[in-house]
């Protein structure tokens, strides 16, 4: 995939080898203007100012929203910011009071100097786009600057359903794709022959086991995911059921280690609409624990996939079940109108709920890109990558096209 191209300002002036907005009172405070990182506000402690014709931001609040680590040298006054990822390591220093900075080293000239701003260290927005590769850009009519954050390596999971097979050339470029075979039927037993969640069918010398085998001979680890649902109750009468649960876990582990997969995928979805919410978390609890201990001597990982905390269904631990699987899936998404982008606002919520409780480099960023266009997706990558965490979920191949994989490449390592 091609480098995010970087962004200019429109209208913009050169200032001292830098691109600043267009002048305005110095010192004057920013008013309107407004801050959006890949497509969503960012948070400032301070607003914006302009000083001497160039827009000033607070300096750790956006580094670390775009995976930059600071830290501060009260003595000296300095501000050491390093970015590190697969092209190298960048350590950039800044001086109160200064406008001499180092990159790696060697010297740069900032027209504006860094400076304490309402208790706060502001720099000048434009350096961003110029050491630490992101995009910028200026809208006069609203007011907006907008800032476009550099491609990153992420984890990537890929589902793959029925009707999947036109993207199966896709599989290589996830680190993981998990293959939607499986399920729990509604008489709550684990089966394969499903009308909706079932095996394959041959096609000459195309077969599911080959697929699973091609995507790790690749590198790419597959998946065996199990889907259930509770609509009609059967997923509660597997929990409720020891021994028919006991039963559940031995046929997804056999079957996984049988047929070559390197991990489960566990979606179980409807939990927790209604009833006593303690007792059907206890009771996801305890067959997750089930299976990961099953699933761990046969070598295999576990991934939960799970409704959003802030949607309807309340039946989920997310404390305990990051606590016995290897990751979980955020399944952000199905909020309101499935035919439209996702509100940006609930992934948000629904992302620092669970930071809340699961530690970022756990949680995976669900996708279903059936919703979402070009543009959206790059914005649900760019809160994932905000927040730090491990990567995102793509729900799922055969739906992807063309342009929406194009723009994913220019946010995400794919």
């Amino acid at each position: 995939m091609k480098m995010l191209s970087k962004l200019l300002l429109c209208a913009a002036i050169s200032i001292g080898g830098y691109t600043a907005l267009p002048a305005q009172p110095t010192q004057a405070a920013a008013g309107s203007v407004s801050i959006m990182l890949d497509g969503y506000p960012l948070p400032f402690p301070v607003p914006p100012a302009v000083m001497n014709g160039t827009t000033m931001v607070p300096f750790r609040a956006i580094s670390e929203a775009l995976g930059i680590q600071v830290e501060w040298n009260q003595a000296a006054k300095k501000i050491t910011a390093t970015k590190s990822d697969a092209a190298g390591s960048k350590v950039v220093i800044l001086t109160l009071g200064s406008t001499n900075a180092a990159v790696n080293g060697a010297p740069v000239k900032l027209a504006v100097p860094p400076q304490n701003f309402r208790g706060t260290t502001m720099i000048p927005l434009s350096f961003f786009g110029q050491q630490f590769g992101a995009g910028v850009g200026w809208n006069q009519a609203t007011k907006t600057v907008s800032i476009t954050s550099s491609r990153k390596d992420m984890y990537t999971l890929g589902f793959y359903a029925q009707k999947s097979y036109s993207e199966v050339s896709l599989i290589p470029d996830f680190n993981a794709v998990a293959f939607g075979w499986s399920r729990i039927d509604r008489s709550g037993q684990f089966t394969t022959t499903s009308t909706d969640f079932w095996w394959p069918k041959a096609d000459g010398d195309v077969t599911p086991e080959s697929i699973v085998q091609n995507a790790a001979a690749g590198g790419t680890a597959p998946y065996l995911m199990v889907y259930s649902g509770d609509k009609e109750l059967e997923l509660t009468k597997n929990l409720e059921d020891p021994a028919l649960q006991q039963q559940t876990i031995s046929g997804i582990v056999s079957l996984a280690a049988e047929k070559g997969f390197q991990g489960i995928g566990l979606d179980l979805e409807g939990l927790g609409l209604t009833g006593d919410k303690k007792i059907v978390q206890g009771q996801f609890n305890t067959f997750v624990k089930n299976l990961a201990a099953a699933a761990r001597p046969a070598g295999l990982k576990l991934t939960v996939i799970l409704p959003p905390l802030n949607g309807s269904f309340k039946g989920y631990d997310y404390k305990t079940l990051a606590s016995l699987a290897d990751d979980l899936v955020i399944m952000a998404y199905a909020y309101e109108d499935e035919s439209k982008p996702e509100p940006l606002n609930m992934v948000d919520q629904g992302i620092r709920l669970a930071l809340e409780q699961v530690s970022k480099d756990k949680l995976i960023l669900g996708i279903s890109v059936y919703s979402e266009d070009e543009t959206s997706v790059n914005a649900k990558i760019g809160l994932a990558k905000r927040y730090g965490l491990k990567g995102i979920a793509i729900w799922r191949l055969g739906l992807i096209g063309q342009p929406v994989w194009n723009e994913m490449g220019k946010s995400v390592e794919l």
